[in-house]
């Protein structure tokens, strides 16, 4: 009987069979001990539903999916995430993100197919600074957050971070100020990146409370989980006002995006926004190389737990 899943979004499993050979069931029957997991929402009555379950491994790195790690835990299966497969890509697009604000890539985009003959270089943006007078300032300074720090060290930027998580010691590592509260965190810089996971302190954490702490003319860059963000409508006013200076999301609280003020104001590309407003579809994660090794790594996590080996990145701490 074959023991392995895969609940969702992967229909032709090449990389994974060459892992794990015959495993993989096409169907999902009781005798199942591994599921391969992409966005399926796992609740107890689905583990209930497979009595032989020993392991579920999260395909990315976000582990949300799983609704209730402690009944988990508690039923003896191990829950793993892939958290070192796409480091890199995402820790990029994070920067290009934050390059484009600090450099204004796209409102002078938004911008120029207005200007007339003898302005064309005149119109520049104002606010923009040098690299190294730019504040940048990372919530979450684990695999991803701590590339993007580095990354930005390397571009000139004064680096921030806040992670309450982290050893004493890493600031000296990532060579970067650490800063003991959120709050500090979002008065002084001009960035502020987003890179920690989603749980019951950061679900819902950038709400308007949250903006209305930042420097005046700050921005956001959001690569991380999308309900950190409480809802798409939160940045709607800071951005009509000037409170926000730009916010820029590869992941989003609702994918796709349902209609509101702010979706609303992007799809008519109204001018007061300005390119001031940039979404990527969830795809900073990827690359070539990238989605083979989420899916090879996946599958040979998989593979420990089929030869009675403790399975690797475990998040919900079963022994």
């Amino acid at each position: 009987m074959k023991k392995v899943y895969i609940t969702d979004k992967i229909t032709n499993p090449d990389i994974e069979k060459e892992v794990l050979g015959d495993e993989i069931s096409p169907e999902l029957h009781e005798g199942i001990e591994v599921l391969l997991v992409w966005h399926k929402k796992i609740t107890n009555e689905f583990i209930d539903s497979l009595p032989n379950l020993k392991a579920m491994v999260r395909y990315g790195v976000g582990y949300d999916v799983f609704q209730d790690l402690e009944y988990i835990k508690q039923k003896g299966i191990y829950a793993s995430n892939t958290p070192d497969y796409g480091t890199e890509e995402v820790s990029d697009t994070a920067i290009a993100m934050i390059m484009n604000i600090a450099r204004g890539i796209t409102r002078y985009d938004y911008q120029c197919r207005e200007y007339e003959d003898g302005s064309w270089q005149t119109n520049t943006l104002k606010y923009i600074k040098r690299n190294s007078d730019y504040k940048v300032g990372v919530i979450g300074a684990g695999r991803i957050g701590g590339s993007v720090v580095l990354k930005a060290n390397a571009l000139r930027f004064q680096t921030y971070f806040y992670d309450p998580y982290l050893s004493s010691g890493t600031e000296k590592m990532l060579g970067a100020k650490r800063v003991d509260s959120l709050d500090e965190l979002l008065k002084t810089c001009d960035i502020i990146s987003i890179n920690c996971p989603l749980n019951s302190d950061t679900n819902g954490m950038v709400n308007e409370e949250f903006i209305s702490k930042m420097k005046k003319g700050a921005s956001i860059v959001n690569t991380a989980r999308g309900a950190i963000v409480k809802d798409l409508d939160v940045f709607y006013e800071p951005l009509k006002s000037g409170q926000l200076n730009c916010v820029n999301l590869d992941v989003l609280p609702s994918e796709p995006p349902k209609d509101g003020l702010m979706i609303d104001a992007w799809r008519s590309k109204e001018k007061w926004l300005d390119g001031r407003f940039l979404i990527n579809p969830h795809s900073a994660f990827y690359s070539d190389k990238a989605y083979f090794e989420m899916r090879q790594k996946a599958a040979l996590n998989v593979k420990r737990v089929l030869e009675g080996k403790t399975p690797i990145n475990i998040v919900n701490g079963l022994k």
